[in-house]
């Protein structure tokens, strides 16, 4: 390891100590290892890069999606879609273990963001869990975990910013091969509160006192905010528009949906939504500009390459190394959030499995399967720390309860791993 590398780790977890706002950890980092490097002008290459690493086509496509997720948390989407949810299978025993799950799977998939749907799903599904029978640690660990599903299940931001960094890689296929890991992770976790209402007799009681619409009242109601997905996709399949361009067709359709149709966002709202999708539309391509600037430093320095003959060189079976790919992203997305891990580890571990043959689509949905589990792990995990926000519980009653479904979680992982299927299938038979 060169005096320029180990300059930049030490200035890296050095500040992420001080709890300095990761962008800037990422972006001071790097611009000290440029100013190491004689050959090259520090100030120069640092805003070079930020300005071109965020000078992307397909980088468009974020803004949109997040102020389209904007929009529909604020149209009323949520209860729709737990209405359909309690419908489909509240009338089971524990149902609204279950009914959390369906309904973070939707409307995370929806909204883009898996903190969004903690928010607005456990603020009102956690009180209701509570009053039904289950401990409120439990239902915050059932939300928390859930909700990452979102991200797996299209559209989402994070397969886009990994078409980008990883290059030669169509978002529409991202988009299709994360359709069935998701419903995997949702199944398990479904799984996981089907196997623990055994241990709770008490919810046999409550097994059909939930109060809902019908279900074909129910869909009909939430077909319009399921349409989404249908839009966007088809679109996409069909050659109507590019992902980009779907983008912008998901903010006017939302925009339709709750001010027209849902009639729950006044006009005077506007002004503080765009507010909102502009504030977190900055955070992310100041994250993505940095970490751009990083990963031509350690690109420059052979990182990637350094790394991948290091971990071929441990095993000469495929097996084992995707086995140590997960290992080590695990305890990356304990310490990382998913945005800077997929920057920066993308190029370096992209050669390894490429070296193995691995389909690049299949390691953007194993990268992203893994990482969704750091959300839900402390020291970072940011839907973790929400859920407990929402639910007003301190994280050590959660620990107990959310380590089923992190086990649930891992299960998946290994199966989006080592079937390789589960993700190509879609792709493949839709001819991307």
């Amino acid at each position: 390891m060169s005096f320029e590398v180990l300059i930049v780790i030490i200035a890296f977890f050095g500040l992420l100590l001080l709890n300095i706002p990761i962008a800037f950890c990422i972006g001071v980092a790097a611009l000290l290892g440029f100013y190491t490097m004689a050959t090259v002008p520090a100030p120069f290459v640092m805003s070079q890069r930020m300005a071109t690493g965020i000078a992307s086509f397909p980088l468009l496509a974020i803004p949109f999606f997040i102020l389209s997720g904007v929009l529909m948390g604020e149209s009323g989407m949520a209860r729709r879609l737990m209405d359909f949810a309690v419908a489909l299978v509240g009338g089971l025993r524990g149902g609204l273990s279950y009914v959390n799950t369906l309904t973070c799977m939707l409307f995370g998939a929806l909204s883009g963001s898996a903190t969004a749907a903690v928010s607005s799903i456990g603020s009102f599904m956690i009180p209701e869990m509570e009053r039904k029978g289950h401990s409120r640690a439990y239902a915050v660990a059932i939300t928390t975990t859930s909700a990452t599903t979102g991200l797996l299940i299209p559209p989402s931001n994070v397969m886009i910013i990994y078409a980008v960094v990883a290059g030669n890689v169509s978002v529409a296929s991202l988009f299709m091969a994360g359709i069935l890991p998701g419903i995997v992770v949702g199944l398990l976790l479904m799984l996981v509160a089907f196997v623990g209402t055994f241990r709770k007799p008490a919810l046999a009681a409550h097994a059909d006192d939930i109060p809902a619409p019908g279900l074909p009242r129910a869909l009909l109601a939430a077909l319009p905010s399921l349409g989404l997905v249908i839009v966007v996709l088809g679109g996409i399949l069909g050659g109507i528009f590019s992902a980009t361009e779907a983008s912008a067709i998901a903010v006017a359709y939302a925009f339709i949906l709750g001010v027209v149709v849902y009639r729950e966002i006044p006009l005077g709202k506007l002004p503080s939504i765009l507010l909102r999708g502009a504030k977190m539309t900055s955070i992310v391509m100041l994250l993505v500009g940095m970490s751009q600037t990083l990963s031509w430093f350690l690109a420059y320095e052979g990182i990637p390459q350094q790394v991948s003959d290091t971990v071929i060189a441990l095993s000469d079976n495929p097996l084992v190394i995707l086995l140590l790919l997960n290992l080590v992203l695990l305890m990356v997305g304990a310490f990382l959030d998913m945005t800077p891990a997929v920057l920066i580890f993308t190029p370096i571990f992209l050669p390894v499995v490429l070296q193995l043959g691995m389909d690049p689509v299949h390691f953007g949905i194993m990268l992203i399967a893994n990482l969704c589990i750091g959300l839900c792990t402390p020291p970072v995990g940011t839907c973790l720390f929400v859920g407990c926000s929402v639910g007003r519980v301190p994280i050590a009653k959660v620990i107990g309860p959310i380590i089923p479904f992190f086990l649930a979680m891992v299960a998946a992982l290994l199966l989006i791993t080592y079937l390789p299927f589960l993700t190509l299938w879609l792709p493949g038979i839709l001819g991307l």
